[in-house]
């Protein structure tokens, strides 16, 4: 579960010209005080949770506060610019959702560039997303929902907590590769589509899998197919999409950034100790999703 950080911190090299001991004292004092970690996304959904999971062990770990601050909107927009505009000191975190990659590609004119702009500081890990259906909705199988979707054009409508995320466009790449006409409901978070998922106000979802897993379990909600290339060691009995529709893959991967010439030795400090918490047995235990308590109860 420990990913590099990407190359362009070599720009960090620059402060070498720098005096040395300010730096480690910097960081063996941080945080002075309590740090917002700044989700683009509601209060619920599996990024706010991960933010919570991770938040709740950084405030042990570091003896501050950390904080988490909902702003959702704009495909994540709205939340990330709050933190490209916060300063850089370490004490505004972004939680980065796969809507921060996505942006830049329907957006024609954002206020920053996501790569320039937020530092990244760790990753967390790849989520699958999975298809899942309302027990009452007729297909089992994702060969079965293709033949009915075919007979159906416009009739079969898929959630998503908004565009631009990586459930919505699991979705549209599925109507591409499959060749059927589904209807996009995007909804302003995942707990709402749930909702009606539930109800059965809509037909299917491509969830984050943590947010939907619990669901599956009970049997309040049929799994069809999961998105990444291999089986999910939560779901090892549901398949992959890919087995029906040959080179589909979809999957989530959040993680951790700050404002641009945020110190380098505040990021490293917090890459460290993230990781330190991802190798933790119980945290990995709660990040996989036990049966009465995954990582999305986290509170």
């Amino acid at each position: 579960m420990k990913l590099p950080r990407r190359k362009f911190l070599y720009l960090a090299a620059g402060a070498a010209a720098l005096p040395f001991a300010p730096h480690v004292a910097r960081a063996q004092t941080y945080p002075t005080r309590p740090v917002r970690i700044i989700v683009p996304g509601a209060a619920g959904n599996t990024i706010d949770l991960l933010a919570r999971l991770l938040g709740q062990w950084l405030s042990e770990r570091l003896g501050q506060p950390f904080v988490i601050e909902n702003r959702p909107g704009a495909g994540t927009n709205i939340g990330t610019e709050a933190v490209v505009r916060a300063p850089a000191d370490g004490h505004t975190l972004l939680l980065i959702a796969a809507g921060n990659v996505i942006s830049p590609s329907l957006y024609e004119k954002l206020n920053f560039d996501f790569t320039r702009d937020i530092a990244p500081v760790a990753s967390i890990f790849r989520v699958p997303n999975v298809l899942v259906v309302n027990p009452s909705f007729s297909a089992k199988t994702v060969p079965e929902f293709i033949v009915y979707a075919k007979a159906n054009p416009g009739k079969i409508n898929f959630a998503s907590p908004g565009i631009g995320t990586s459930i919505h466009l699991s979705g549209e790449l599925f109507k591409m590769m499959a060749d059927v006409n589904l209807v996009h409901v995007p909804y302003r978070a995942t707990a709402m589509a749930l909702n009606d998922l539930i109800s059965g106000r809509v037909e299917a979802i491509f969830d984050n899998l943590p947010t939907s897993l619990e669901y599956i379990r009970a049997g309040t909600l049929r799994a069809l197919a999961v998105t990444t290339t291999s089986r999910s060691e939560l779901l090892p009995n549901i398949p992959t999409v890919g087995d029906f529709l040959p080179g589909y893959e979809a999957s989530a991967a959040p993680g951790i950034g700050a404002p641009r010439n945020t110190p380098v030795e505040i990021i490293d400090k917090l890459n460290r100790e993230i990781n330190v918490a991802l190798a933790d047995p119980k945290v990995k235990a709660r990040l996989r999703g036990p049966r009465r308590h995954r990582a999305c109860a986290v509170a």
